[in-house]
């Protein structure tokens, strides 16, 4: 096996919905995933890899859809960087089969145009299996608190780049 420091980032896009009332979607991860450490911090925004030649902003409605089976958007904006985090070493090895340190991220932000029953988490757009078992509205401000501390600094980032998006 690669050494950790020799691993490359998973390229991924990550999708901050906002609705109406500038309230943020969150999803509960389906079985919390290895990289969890709590009950406290299973909560996250829809995520996602990017396939080869893949367009950013298509795969971030892809994986909108394939996780929420959300359509009803309209851009709103993105980091311009990509942010980058390392999964603990020590579920490096059990994470993504041991093929990846972390993720690269380009990061949308959304306005939610639909109405919340468009959001189907149980059975998502495509037939994809479900990643989230439960979603809810958020408070913006929260987000942080809520996932998993390695990406806490991405999540910091996001809000400080889109807080103003949540104003309506």
């Amino acid at each position: 096996m690669a050494r950790y420091e020799d691993l490359p980032y998973r390229t991924c896009v990550g999708m901050m919905l906002i609705n109406a009332a500038g309230l943020v979607f969150i999803g509960r991860r389906a079985g919390g995933g290895i990289e969890h450490v709590d009950q406290s911090h299973v909560w996250q925004m829809p995520q996602g890899g990017v396939d080869p030649g893949e367009d950013t902003w298509a795969a971030a409605k892809r994986e909108l859809y394939e996780e929420t089976s959300v359509r009803s958007v309209e851009k709103l904006g993105e980091v311009a960087d990509w942010l980058i985090y390392d999964i603990p070493r020590t579920v490096a090895g059990r994470t993504w089969k041991g093929r990846y340190r972390g993720q690269r991220q380009k990061w949308y932000a959304v306005r939610f145009t639909g109405k919340d029953d468009e959001i189907n988490v149980e059975s998502p757009g495509g037939g994809h299996k479900a990643e989230f078992v439960s979603w809810r509205w958020e408070p913006m401000k929260n987000l942080p608190d809520l996932i998993v501390p390695f990406k806490r600094p991405v999540y910091e980032r996001v809000v400080r780049e889109f807080s103003k998006l949540a104003e309506g």
